[in-house]
């Protein structure tokens, strides 16, 4: 890739040389590269494009996973629980069950999910009621973490509502590592 840009940039600049006299695509030789763009470029912008639409997409999926979050329906996290839906555990006691995410966003991402709901479909509805399964998942998070060898540094994250793209109403925790995390996370 670097040599197609340091080769795309050279083209611009030699182009530029040539150009009709106009100070602004003389002083800019990327304005010259922007206007020619070969196809595998475009090709890259579109898929640019298609990953912007992705972002839309989740925020479309937790509007929309939103709307039947009280509805009491099992989840698929229920599903799984339920071992209706296979999944590759990591990690299971009484009270949680951790299996790794199937659109890992790291290379160790695993979800901490309590093994019963009892209303607690996203962090914003916990009640005092919940406070002993809360800190569970937090202790089986960093469990998990000295299971998968990332307990050096790793990163635990809960989505609650919509806004924060949760899809899934049934709280979890994503836990993510094996490679440095940047910050600001979102």
């Amino acid at each position: 890739m670097a040599a197609f840009t340091s080769s795309l940039l050279r083209s611009a600049v030699t182009i530029g040389a040539l150009a009709p006299l106009n100070p602004l695509k003389q002083r800019n030789p990327f304005r010259l590269i922007h206007s020619n763009f070969n196809l595998s470029t475009r090709q890259c912008t579109r898929r640019a494009i298609s990953s912007v639409r992705a972002t839309h997409d989740e925020e479309a999926s937790a509007k929309a996973a939103a709307t039947e979050a009280n509805s009491g329906a099992p989840t698929i996290f229920d599903k799984i629980i339920s071992k209706e839906i296979p999944s590759s555990i990591v990690y299971e006691d009484e009270k949680v069950l951790a299996f790794r995410d199937i659109n890992p966003q790291a290379p160790v991402h695993v979800l901490v999910i309590p093994k019963l709901r009892d209303g607690l479909t996203e962090l914003g509805k916990a009640e005092a009621r919940h406070e002993d399964i809360l800190g569970h998942l937090l202790h089986a998070s960093k469990i998990i973490a000295e299971k998968e060898g990332i307990i050096d540094g790793f990163r635990v994250v809960i989505n609650s509502g919509a806004t924060a793209c949760q899809s899934v109403y049934h709280l979890h925790l994503h836990v993510l590592g094996g490679r440095q995390m940047k910050w600001p996370p979102g």
